[in-house]
């Protein structure tokens, strides 16, 4: 007889900082899919997903699809919209009747209106429904803020180990198989989680080049070899969240007479990570630096890429600051591709004047202007579109992108990808799809702190990173924490990592 499984997603980096509210529109702008339309929406995709459909397949498991959700990251999430996710999520669980496990793609950093920390909410009341002895596992992004009630209610916490997030489909797949072996009677798994006294550390997770990350999780694989342990992920957290649970973890699934050692396990990784505290590998530059890197680079083969960190839509940045446009105007820098604005009242006036036509514009800065005022120019509508494309990869590869309807405007030497849903520029198609090829331009603008490099290193000459002044500013003196567990490492004079606590 078939094992039954519940599959369900509910994704969202919730940036409590940010004053635009999270609703179910913002989910549909990128997807809110229930029941069986998961399956052809991320069938052969390379996410969480797509890894689970095929674990389905592999294994012969009897699927139960719940939902599937996930929106561009923001402020909290209203209730309305937390409540109508959840319970997506809960029904089909109550009314699937007899369930043998459950697999969940998360994200760990989700804030609601009414929960901070929403997906151990989730769990704790899936677990109520289930009992206790049906296993469930949920993936997590490498910037989850993990929390104790998470690790008390799922049998398995397994984080992305590549930022940019590359291996989301692979994780799932790992926490499958550990479904299975636990179905099959070989495995009984149980999760524990450590967090210390850090609002930041593990140099935020980066992987793409050798350093404090690549050093940990190659400790996490070691452990992972022995008898007993089944999973260590290592969360580097994310900052942008007035929460208690902030910062980095160390999740750990384990076997019932191996609990000493998986608490030796998250011991050992932490105490590197606190060694290790201030290594920081982002350089952030200032706007300036980048204009003059553009001129000075004119007729170089390859694209100059600036990457607007601050102004990430992927930390809930607002998507529509202005310094580095602004700034790029000024100095008359040409062939550039810009890629994007999310300004959807201008798009509706591009769509009204028609391709070719000249209009004045007001873009971007209509968030917060103290970020940048609207950029005041005279633009020509290149392209108009409804803004879809699926992903190239090689992150996210396959599944669909919507960016809403979207206008490419000339900005004398500037083609603007300018937007309706807000969204991270992760792929070569936000461009590509637009008619722009960024591989011939002289710069390309990312509005993207780090995932851009998975698909835009290649192609650069080289890369700058610079602090635009927006929400997602790696100034953490910026943020006023008023929920955050105190003390805490850096903003307070902690000397242990356990400070307040033990592990």
């Amino acid at each position: 007889m078939a094992y039954r499984v519940l599959i369900a997603q509910f994704m969202h980096e919730t940036n409590t900082f940010s004053k635009l509210k999270t609703t179910l529109e913002d989910y549909r702008k990128r997807w809110l899919i229930e029941g069986e339309e998961m399956v052809p929406r991320f069938t052969g995709t390379r996410n969480e997903v797509g890894g689970y459909i095929d674990s389905v397949k592999k294994y012969g498991w009897e699927p139960v699809w719940a939902a599937a959700a996930n929106a561009t990251p923001s402020g909290k999430l209203t209730k309305e919209t937390w409540e109508h996710i959840r319970d997506l999520i809960l029904n089909a669980a109550k009314k699937a009747g007899k369930l043998d496990a459950i697999c969940l793609s998360l994200h760990g950093a989700a804030v609601t209106e009414t929960e901070d920390d929403a997906e151990g909410a989730l769990l704790e009341a899936l677990r109520g429904i289930v009992g206790a002895d049906i296993p469930i596992v949920a993936t997590l992004d490498l910037h989850a803020n993990a929390t104790v009630k998470m690790a008390r209610h799922a049998n398995a916490l397994v984080s992305y180990r590549t930022y940019p997030h590359i291996d989301g489909y692979e994780r799932a797949v790992q926490a499958a198989a550990l479904v299975q072996e636990t179905l099959e009677g070989r495995k009984k798994p149980r999760c524990l989680l450590v967090q210390p006294a850090m609002l930041q550390g593990a140099d935020s997770g980066k992987t793409t080049q050798p350093g404090l990350m690549r050093d940990l999780l190659a400790k996490a694989d070691a452990f992972e070899k022995e008898p007993g342990i089944n999973v260590v992920s290592v969360q580097a957290g994310f900052t942008w969240a007035d929460i208690p649970y902030t910062g980095p973890s160390i999740a750990v699934s384990h076997e019932p007479g191996a609990e000493g050692r998986a608490k030796e396990a998250a011991a050992a990784i932490l105490d590197e990570i606190w060694k290790r505290r201030t290594e920081n590998t982002s350089n952030f530059r200032p706007v300036a630096e980048a204009i003059a890197a553009a001129k000075a680079g004119a007729g170089k083969e390859g694209p100059l890429v600036v990457a607007d960190g601050t102004d990430n839509p992927g930390g809930g940045g607002y998507n529509d600051t202005t310094p580095v446009l602004q700034a790029l105007v000024d100095a008359k820098v040409e062939n550039v591709a810009f890629g994007t604005i999310y300004d959807p009242g201008t798009v509706q006036q591009a769509i009204k004047a028609g391709v070719g036509a000249e209009i004045d514009v007001e873009l971007g800065g209509h968030t917060d202007s103290s970020m940048g005022a609207p950029v005041k120019a005279r633009a020509i509508v290149k392209m108009l579109s409804d803004g879809s494309f699926k992903n190239d990869g090689p992150m996210n590869a396959g599944v669909e992108t919507s960016m809403g309807p979207t206008a490419v405007l000339r900005i004398g030497g500037i083609d603007v990808v300018t937007i309706s849903n807000r969204i991270q520029t992760i792929d070569l198609q936000v461009f590509l799809s637009q008619g722009i090829d960024p591989r011939t331009r002289s710069v390309v603008v990312v509005k993207s702190v780090q995932h851009f490099r998975a698909a835009y290193a290649p192609i650069a000459r080289e890369v700058v990173l610079v602090d635009s002044g927006g929400i997602c500013s790696p100034d953490i003196s910026r943020l006023k924490f008023t929920k955050l567990r105190r003390p805490i490492w850096p903003l307070d004079g902690v000397n242990d990592p356990y400070a307040g606590q033990r592990p």
